[in-house]
Parts: C-alpha cells; sequence; structure tokens
C-alpha cells in the first residue's frame, strides 16, 4: 500500500533510548534514566482523588470541544497568581496534551508550504508535526552567547510564523521580558504568527518565567498539565489564543479531537488546587540541579549552560565525542545509565551534544552521576 510523503518523519530518538532502556531492565539490569523528559513523581494525590469520586457518579462521556467549564476558569485564574494577567476564561482550549494544541495551532495558522521557524536546539517534534502538516520548518541555529535562544536580528525574514520555549527544552534556558518583547515586536511587524510554549512554567529556580501574554494578546501561548502538574500520561494540555480565532480553533477541535480526555479534565481541575505538593516536587527538582551542576563538569562534561528552568542540561560534548548517538549508547551499555543524544534536538550539531534529565529522585541522580563518573574515569 502506498504511503505520503508528509507521513515520512523522523524518529523521536527518546523513544528509541526509553525502549533500549526497558529491554535492559527487562533482562535484570537496573538502569537510572536520564533519558525521559518526564517527572518521576504521579499526579497530585487531589487530581487522583478527585478522578475516583467523579468514576463513582459520573459516566465521563464527551465534553464540549473547548474544554470543562470550570477548567478553563481556572486555568485563566492560574495566570493571574503566576502573571498577574487577567485572562477571559473563554480564550482558554483544553487539548489533547500539548501535542494536541500544537496541531491545533499549526493547523489554525499555516497553510501548505508556509514556513515556520523553531530555535535549534529545539523539542524534536515541532519539525515532525510541521512536516506532517506539509508544513515546512526552518531551523534557526541558536547560540550560547544567547543562551541558546532564537534572536531577532537571526531571524529570517521570509517566515509565516515562529515557535519559542521558555524555559527551552533541552537547555532548559528562559526569555526574560525584554527578549520575549524582542521577538513578539519582530514578529508582528514582518506579519510573522508567534507560537509560545510555556510548558515548563512553574519549574523555575532563580527567576520566575515570563509569559508571552504579558507582552501580547494577538500570539497563542500553549501549556501542558504534563511538567509542573506532573500528568504526562494524562494527556491533557490547554492553549490561549486571540478572541477572533476562538471559534477558528473549537471547528478544528471538534472535528479532529471531538475533545480532550473527560477523565484527564477532572483530574487536572483538581491538580490546580494541589500547588504546594507540586512545590515540593520544584525543591526535588532544584536540589538535583544543583548536583548536577555540580558533578558533570567533574565527570568531565564542562560545556554547559545552567539551566533557568525544565529538568534538563544540554551539554556540548564536541572534545568528548563526534558520535552523541554512540556515546549514550556506550554510557547506556556500560554505567546503566540512560541519556538522549543531542540529534534529537539539533539535526545538524546534535552529534556532539547530549541532553541529562534531571527529573527522576535525588537517590537516583546520585546514583547516576555516581556511575558516570566512573564510565568516564575508565574511558
Amino acid at each position: 500500500m502506498k504511503h505520503s510523503n508528509r507521513g515520512i518523519v523522523d524518529p523521536f530518538i527518546v523513544m528509541d533510548v526509553m525502549e533500549a532502556a526497558r529491554a535492559a531492565e527487562a533482562s535484570g539490569r537496573h538502569i537510572i534514566h536520564m533519558e525521559v523528559g518526564q517527572p518521576s513523581t504521579a499526579a497530585p494525590i487531589a487530581a487522583q482523588a478527585a478522578l475516583a469520586r467523579a468514576m463513582e457518579t459520573d459516566a465521563l462521556g464527551y465534553t464540549v470541544s473547548l474544554g470543562i467549564p470550570a477548567l478553563r476558569e481556572g486555568i485563566a485564574a492560574l495566570y493571574k497568581d503566576w502573571y498577574g494577567l487577567v485572562i477571559d476564561p473563554g480564550r482558554v482550549v483544553v487539548t489533547s496534551g500539548s501535542s494536541g494544541a500544537f496541531i491545533l495551532a499549526f493547523t489554525a495558522l499555516f497553510d501548505a508550504g508556509d514556513k515556520v521557524g523553531l530555535g535549534e536546539p529545539g523539542y524534536p517534534s515541532y519539525r515532525q508535526i510541521l512536516k506532517a502538516l506539509n508544513l515546512t520548518p526552518v531551523g534557526i541555529p541558536t547560540r550560547q552567547s544567547n543562551r541558546l535562544q532564537p534572536v531577532p536580528s537571526e531571524l529570517p525574514s521570509d517566515l509565516d510564523g515562529l515557535i519559542t520555549a521558555s524555559p527551552a527544552n533541552p537547555s532548559g534556558t528562559m526569555l526574560d521580558h525584554a527578549a520575549l518583547e524582542a521577538l513578539i515586536g519582530t514578529c508582528h511587524d514582518q506579519d510573522t504568527s508567534f507560537i509560545a510554549d510555556e510548558i515548563y512554567h512553574g519549574l523555575q529556580y532563580e527567576s520566575r518565567a515570563v509569559s508571552a501574554l504579558e507582552v501580547s494578546d494577538d500570539i497563542y501561548v500553549i501549556n501542558s498539565f504534563s511538567k509542573y502538574f506532573s500528568m504526562t500520561g494524562w494527556r491533557v494540555g490547554w492553549m490561549i489564543v486571540p478572541e477572533d480565532h476562538v471559534r477558528l480553533i473549537e471547528r478544528l477541535a471538534q472535528n479532529m479531537f471531538i475533545c480532550a480526555p473527560h477523565a484527564s479534565q477532572v483530574a487536572a481541575l483538581a491538580a490546580l488546587g494541589a500547588r504546594d505538593a507540586l512545590d515540593a516536587n520544584l525543591a526535588t527538582y532544584a536540589t538535583n540541579r544543583a548536583l548536577m551542576l555540580d558533578e558533570l563538569p567533574k565527570a568531565g562534561f564542562t560545556k554547559i549552560a545552567p539551566p533557568d528552568g525544565a529538568f534538563y542540561i544540554y551539554a556540548d560534548v564536541s572534545d568528548l565525542t563526534d558520535d552523541s548517538r554512540a556515546f549514550a549508547a556506550d554510557l547506556l551499555e556500560h554505567a546503566g545509565v540512560a541519556v538522549t543524544p543531542g540529534l534529537d534536538f539539533d539535526p545538524i550539531r546534535g552529534h556532539q551534544t547530549l541532553r541529562f534529565s534531571y527529573a527522576r529522585s535525588t537517590d537516583d541522580i546520585r546514583e547516576g552521576l555516581s556511575r558516570i563518573s566512573a564510565f568516564m574515569a575508565a574511558r
């Protein structure tokens, strides 16, 4: 049977690493997971309890396509709490994870062949979703001097769209208010649609994350319950869109997804009230971050930019290897530590970079760092 050209996308290498780690564990080995970008903690107890109650009394069928009204109101209230912004709940769209939001955003904003810029290194699924939608991803190589974030002077003038991430995956670096203002202003001047991925908001260490909505309402902002709220597998996220785009998105959502999972929406609503427990997770990440920044350079990984947020260290390993995929495979085989090759995030320079996740327990991070140090000492 024939297949489409747009269906030919690159693999998500971190998922291949996860499978290799799973196979190693199935053979009886103990693997430390520094490859996967998800919390090791479960959804908040309050979220689990709310769903258990709902299952006793509710069929949990379809919801309206834009999401449960109470959840949309709760998300809008979060913007008042975190950023001092008054957001109309009518602009909030609940989605099937941030992935569903990307599909809706790219479909709503762009026509086949349109060019959408993304910083490299960056989240690989942006590129692959764009390709699958017959759109043209335009990689923008970023620099250490700019904290691996795009800057206005390096944006192509013919972009139809730009997507940014702050805190970013894989670097963990953030865009401050001035940087966002400059990028959004340039995009508005060039008639370039702006999409802000803010999925790691709530996970920052030395200064708060700035929402792009503090700069402009004429943009799309995407977020999720996966990271700060520790609900990756529940597949529930959201987007904030301009008022005149709500009906456009609603029609697409009705036909593409019907709605986000009802059960997940019930749990997400309760998770919004579980901030104390979630902030305890953040304290663990802060401890892990300090350990990583202290121990990785001692082991030989000296070219790293301290992350502002998220739970990743992105390391330049060009002095150690020119094949990050083989290096990661050796680390898994000989040290029992799974890490992600940079090729996922930067198809040009990623053969000389690695991403380390510190989203696991502190005990796991200590053990992983000990194994990495021993591995490097024996090379």
